[in-house]
Formats: structure tokens, sequence, C-alpha cells
């Protein structure tokens, strides 16, 4: 069983989204679009699947750091908790700050920002890459003596407690709070593509931190959210790979080895003065603006939502049961692709991409097979062959339908 908080945490996430959605129901407030939603949830998802590859960065190395070269050891009690939140949220300050004030860091962390909705879905907008440039910053923690299960649990409710800070449900909060803790309002400055709020308020939990270290910003006018170069898809792969891209075609550019490397380490945005310096955010005109909105039919949308269901069942159940596929890398691996290739067929359908529907046969095939051999070993199992058959035919069928009714103009070759 995985004891993560976040994972544990899952089914409240989504009780808390579905009561936000109904309260802008209610409120006549337009902030959830479907597509928008589930591309944030996928790449939570895709950040949670690759994150079980990636615990040589944050577990492992921290692990390492604390049995083999602390200066000191620390008791396990209630009071090293509370000392441990405290300091990982120190540190997740920084480790968050510099991901803002180095590009190839902004490589991973600008996933989380790429929404131009602020709800609580966004919270769950995860990279996949993050950690691996930012989990260094937690090693004075180990040097210290605090125990890797405590590190762990306390870096789980520091993401917990910033879930409820994505929402435009919740105004100004009372004063004192304001000053010590992060709110949403602290919150929304931070996501804000407007260029007096970009670089503000890094705060896990404690604002105090942004206000101690010059970076802390009051929120004033309704924000402006998203990315300054927009992502413009819904496909969650592409949205960790983007700025990547984007560092690889500037590098390109620039003729200086000398330079390529200070780009690497700059602020996002910097070029040499040769290639016109540094771009800065710009404000845009409200009138004119709009939100990236490229979506899919009715039925497609329809029938997306309902695989999607399918698909956050059998990856909490992957969570949940990481430690079972520990000993095989390969069926971990295996099992691992097919959820992330799913959020990538998902992504296409929205848009109407021309390989979108070939690869959702292949998955819609492949995923019963890939469960038959290895939750099933393979077994006969007349019950689950005839669930399979149906649910197969049943979703090509839906899924030929619901493409038939787009106009081949409107599909976008890739």
């Amino acid at each position: 069983m995985n004891l993560n908080p976040t994972v544990i945490a899952i089914p409240i996430y989504f009780l808390l989204i579905g009561i936000e959605l109904i309260v802008h129901r209610i409120q006549a407030t337009k902030s959830y679009r479907l597509n928008d939603a589930i591309t944030n949830i996928n790449c939570g998802v895709t950040s949670q699947v690759t994150g079980a590859f990636l615990k040589v960065f944050t577990v492992g190395f921290y692990t390492l750091m604390y049995e083999q070269f602390r200066f000191a050891t620390i008791e396990n009690s209630a009071l090293t908790w509370a000392i441990a939140f405290i300091a990982y949220d120190f540190c997740y300050y920084w480790a968050h700050r510099m991901s803002h004030q180095v590009n190839l860091f902004w490589g991973g962390h600008s996933v989380h920002h790429q929404s131009e909705e602020y709800n609580l879905s966004v919270a769950l907008r995860q990279s996949s890459t993050q950690t691996i440039w930012t989990f260094l910053f937690y090693t004075p923690m180990a040097l210290a003596g605090i125990d890797p299960l405590v590190m762990l649990s306390v870096s789980g409710f520091n993401l917990l407690y910033q879930f409820w800070i994505h929402t435009e449900s919740i105004n100004k909060l009372p004063r004192w709070f304001e000053a010590i803790f992060n709110t949403p309002s602290h919150h929304r400055v931070h996501h804000a593509r407007n260029p007096k709020y970009i670089d503000k308020n890094h705060a896990g939990t404690f604002i105090i931190w942004d206000r101690m270290f010059g970076t802390f910003k009051e929120e004033e006018e309704r924000p402006t959210y998203g990315i300054t170069k927009n992502l413009n898809s819904w496909n969650p792969v592409w949205a960790n790979m983007s700025h990547y891209n984007d560092m690889i075609a500037d590098m390109k550019r620039i003729p200086k080895l000398t330079d390529k490397i200070k780009y690497i380490f700059q602020k996002p945005g910097w070029l040499p003065e040769s290639l016109g310096g540094y771009r800065a955010p710009y404000d845009i005109d409200q009138k004119t603006y709009k939100k990236f909105d490229l979506h899919a039919i009715k039925a497609v949308n329809t029938y997306v939502f309902v695989q999607y269901i399918v698909l956050l069942v059998g990856t909490a159940l992957f969570l949940f049961n990481l430690a079972a596929f520990e000993e095989d890398l390969l069926q971990k691996g295996i099992l691992a692709l097919m959820i992330i290739i799913a959020t990538m067929t998902f992504g296409g359908l929205f848009e109407n991409k021309s390989w979108s529907k070939p690869l959702e046969y292949v998955r819609l095939i492949a995923s019963p097979l890939v469960i038959w051999y290895y939750f099933l070993g393979a077994a006969f199992s007349p019950i689950f062959l005839g669930a399979a058959t149906l649910f197969i035919l049943g979703s090509i069928a839906w899924l030929y339908r619901a493409t038939q009714l787009i106009s081949p103009a409107k599909i976008e070759a890739q």
C-alpha cells in the first residue's frame, strides 16, 4: 500500500473539486472547462506515475545523505515533525523561487502554471520533471538528521496544504492569517501572468518567507492566469516537454558556447544582447485576449470523460499498489506507459489530432490484454474476457460514431 499522503488524499481532492464545480455552477462562475480540467488532472496523473521511477532523486538521494553524511540524529517526536514541517517549507520556498529564476528549472515548474483557469483542478497540475532539478534543495534537512520518513510525511502534508489555495471561491481571509500563511489570494498572484505579479509569492505554507526575502505582492486587481507564452495544447506529455523544446530552439540560435551555457541558468526569457536581450513579460489587452479553447464536439468530450473515469480508477489502483510492482521494473514500466499513452490520446481527441483516433483504438485493445496478463496471471477468465470484449467493442463503436460527426476539415493533421 502506498502511504504517500498525496496519494491517500486523491478521493478527497476529487470530492472538493466536485463541490467547487457545483458551487460555481450555482453562482454562474465560469472557471471550469472540461478540456482544461482533464488536462490539469492528466498532468497530475503523469507526474505521479513518472514519480514512481524518480524516487532515486528524492527518497533515494535524501536517504543516502541522511545515512552517510548527517551531522546529528534527531529523535522522532511531535516537536520534530513540527520543526521538520517548517524546515521543509523554507527549503520549498527556495526550490520554488529558483524554479522561476533558472531557465532549466522553469522547464519543470512551468507545467503547473500553464492553465489559463484558476480552480482546484490546477492544484493537481504537476510536473513530471521538476523533482530532477529541485531534490537537492532538501539536502540540509538530511544533513541535520531529519529522518527520511519524517521528510516524506511533511512533504506530503505541505502539498496537501497547497491544494485548497488554488481557488477563486475564497476571497481575503483575516489579516492575521494572511500575514502568516499562504492563502488563495496570495497564490492567485503567484499564478498570474501580469508583469507586476510575476515571480511573487513563492511560499508553500508560510507566506512569511516571501515577506522576509522581498518577493511578496498583495493581490490587487483580478489576475490573468497562465504563462507568457501559452501552451495551446491539451496534451500533458507536450505540456512537460514544451519549454525544453523552446530552450533547444533558442540555443540553436545562440552562436557562442558561453552564452549557450549562460542561457541554461539565466532567468526565463533571457537571450544575449546580440539576439535582442531579455524578453520581458508584457501586459495583455483584456478586451481582445482569448483563451486557448480548441476542443472537440460534445460527443467526443463525453466519450473522453467516460473513458477518463475508467483511467482514473486504474491509475489509483496502480498508485496504491506500487509496492507490488517494485520487483518487476518492466511490469511497472508497461503499466505506467499505458496510463501515459491514455492521457496523450485524450488530449489528442480534444484537439482533433489525426493520430489520436488510431492510437486510441490501439489503447482500447491493448489495455485489457495488459490487465489480463499482469493481474490475472494470463489465467483464462470467461467473465473478464466477456466484459473486456464488450468494453472494447462498445468503446470502438462509440469512438467511431463520435468522430464521424467531425468534419475532416476540422481535423488538424500532426
